[in-house]
Order: structure tokens, then sequence, then C-alpha cells
């Protein structure tokens, strides 16, 4: 079987494609709020189905992991990465349409799921499934990684699976998160918590400008601080300067708000959570602040704390403290990686337009499979509307093309002409 004959089988059997993202966004799989069972059997019974062997693994039995594998031993290794757990759909009544309907218009799939990233796992599953019954002789390996809790952080799932040896010895992995048909993701910021505590003293609140310390008064003179973080920059090579130029101009453009581009290049702060005091007749003793912190690449735990010690001095306040809990660190695959080259290539054949390695201001997955040296990346069809919001929705045409670069992307590197 030739490349072009695979990929022709992709377009002339893209309606049973098509029904397996609509089967898979018709099971509800919420996390945390509802049950991964469902669609775990779902994809067991596909494989299945398909002559895959498959092992169901994994630490907590509520969010079990499926792992499967075909090939050689020997040659190219590449892991296909997805997870089928969705964020909760919330307030019904905002969505125009069930949002587990799955849905099917002349153009687009219609659910939770569609794009962040049921439509991406309907594409690593029916590419295996393709290769395997057309008995391709591969020259090396397909890895497959189905997890059900990346919305809560991953740790039953692919870190599980990487800290446990089932990512050792792979070459390359790909996984099918959401990015557009024109950019491949390839480096994350990484991740840490700012936890900032105002210790105070409690009297009663009618003597609260004469007696006591107020925690949340104390608070209120660091926070505004915080904002110092964003001027750290990152320090990239001059290797990276071209993707680093690319991403924050997709940046800028996506989301059409000018100097956005710093997001990639900057560390960035969220104030998310703050709480103090026990009721609003006591002078508050507590106060605590939690911050998120998005680290670009090259940016130094050292950096970091150098930085905080100086909002601590500038802030003139006694009786805080400052908690850095790091959680991930900024990660990265070189641009011109094969797994890279490969699926740009092909999918810039497919649509006719550039396709543009770029590093993302989230994280995902991704970062546990890179932290294992394993060059990482991220493709699959989306619209960035509705993710992780109202009405989400994913293109018909996008899911077929992420299809066809998943099998073209394996020929290439497992030697199918």
């Amino acid at each position: 079987m030739r490349k072009e004959n695979l990929i022709s089988m992709v377009e002339d059997r893209k309606d049973e494609l098509i029904d397996l993202v609509s089967r898979l966004i018709r099971i509800n799989s919420e996390n945390p709020t509802g049950t991964q069972r469902e669609v775990v059997d779902f994809v067991e019974k596909y494989l299945e189905k398909a002559g895959i062997a498959y092992e169901e693994t994994g630490e907590n039995p509520d969010y079990p992991c499926v792992v499967a594998r075909m090939g050689s031993e020997d040659g190219y290794s590449l892991i296909f990465n997805g997870h089928v757990d969705v964020v909760p759909a919330g307030d019904r009544g905002l969505w125009d349409f069930d949002p587990f309907c799955g849905t099917v218009t002349d153009s687009q799939i219609l659910g939770r799921g569609t794009s962040d990233m049921k439509a991406g796992v309907a594409g690593v599953l029916f590419a295996m499934a393709l290769l395997k019954e057309s008995n391709v002789c591969l020259k090396g390996n397909i890895r497959l990684h189905i997890v059900s809790d990346e919305e809560s952080g991953g740790e039953y799932g692919s870190a599980w699976l990487c800290e446990h040896g089932y990512a050792k010895g792979a070459n390359g992995c790909l996984v099918a998160e959401p990015t557009s048909m024109a950019t491949i993701e390839i480096g994350q910021k990484g991740g840490m918590l700012l936890t900032i505590r105002a210790h105070g003293k409690a009297a009663h609140g009618s003597l609260g400008n004469y007696k006591g310390e107020n925690a949340i008064l104390k608070m209120a003179k660091v926070l505004p601080l915080v904002e110092k973080l964003t001027r750290i920059s990152g320090h990239f090579s001059d290797r990276q300067l071209k993707p680093l130029a690319d991403s924050k101009m997709i940046a800028e453009d996506k989301n059409e708000i000018p100097g956005l581009g710093s997001v990639i290049d900057h560390v960035t702060t969220n104030i998310g959570l703050i709480q103090g005091g026990t009721r609003h007749n006591m002078v508050p003793d507590c106060c605590e602040a939690v911050v998120d912190c998005r680290l670009p690449i090259g940016v130094s735990q050292d950096e970091i704390a150098a930085c905080v010690e100086e909002i601590r001095r500038e802030s003139g306040v006694d009786g805080v403290d400052f908690e850095l809990n790091y959680r991930s660190e900024p990660n990265f695959t070189d641009h011109e990686d094969p797994l890279v080259l490969a699926v740009k290539k092909n999918v810039e054949v497919f649509l006719g337009t550039q396709v543009v390695p770029a590093y993302q201001w989230a994280s995902s997955d991704a970062r546990d499979y890179r932290r294992q040296g394993i060059p990482t990346i991220q493709f699959g069809p989306s619209n960035t509307v509705g993710i992780h919001s109202y009405n989400e929705t994913v293109e018909i045409e996008d899911v077929v093309t992420a299809a066809k670069a998943y099998v073209a992307a394996v020929c290439d590197l497992m030697g199918i002409e």
C-alpha cells in the first residue's frame, strides 16, 4: 500500500471519520463532574473491532488510560496521545444546541469536546485503524496513549504513563490537541503558583482604625506590585528566534489585541483567588491570594525568586509570606525535528498554505513527554471559539485534513512511500 493510496482512503471514507467524532461527542465525559467509563469503553471497543490489541492501565480506576501498540520493534517509534475527558458544559441555557448532540451539519460537527479534543482523538484512532486494515509494513511502530483526566491536570493520565515507562524509547509524540491547521505547537510556557499570605492581628471591628493589624489592607499594598513579574522576559537561542517571532505574530492575529505577542516571551500573572477575614465585624488577621504565573522559555527560578524578593522589599509590609510552587518547566521541541517537518510538509501540500511551528502561551500533556526528552508536537483540528466555553464546534474539513496528516506523517517517518 502506497502513501498516496492511504491518504485517498481517508478522503474516500471521511464519513466514517465524521461519524466517529459524532459518536464520541454524544458520550458525556465531563471532568470532574462526570464519569469516564463509557467513553473509555467506546475507545476499547473501537480498537477491538479494528483488530488492535490494547491494554487498560493507570493508577486511578476513575480515570483509566488505554494504551496500544502496532508495528515493528525497530525503526521510528511514534506516540499518538489524546484525552477523552471534556470540561463541563456549564449552563445549558447558554448553548444554541445540546452540548452532547454530536450533530453534523454541512460544514461542522457540534458539541462539547469537538475541538478539545475528541475530533483529534477520532483522527488518531481512525488513522491507526486504517493502517492496521491496510496491512502496511511499518518500519517502526505507533503507540497509542488515550487518557481521561487531562482537564484535571493529567496526574492519572499522560504524566502517569510517562512516569511508568510507557513512553520509553519513543522518537516522537504527536498530541492531537487543538491548534488549527495553520499551526504546529512546538513549545509551551511553564507554570507556577505564587501564594501570598498576609498576617495581621485580630481586633473588634469597631476599633479597626485604632487597634489590630488588618491583613487585607496589607495584601492590598502587595498585590499591585505583582505586575513586576511581567517584566521578566524569556531567553531564546538564535535558533529559536524565527519560531518566536512567528508565535508572537500568531498570538496577536488570533486575538486581535495589539501587543499581545508579549504573552509568548514574558511572564504573565493572574491574581485568580483571594480570601481574607472571618467576619465583617472583626479586624482580619489573615489574607491569602493565589497568583497563576506562566513562565516563558529560558526563565530561571532564580529570576522569579529575585523579583518576588524585590516585591517584598518595595511593599514595605511586615508579616507577608510568599510561597512559590513550580508546577511545570517551560518546554519546547526543535522546529526542524523530523516529526515537525513531516506534519508541516504534508499539511502544506494538502492545503496549499504555509504551516507555522510556534510556541504556545498555555500548556498541555505535551510537557510530560518533553520532560522525558521526547520531541513532541501538538497538532489537531479546532475552532478556538467555544473551547472551554459555549457552542463548541469543529470544521469537518479540518478533521479530515488532520487525519490525513496523521497518516501521512506515519508514512514519511516509517518508510511508506
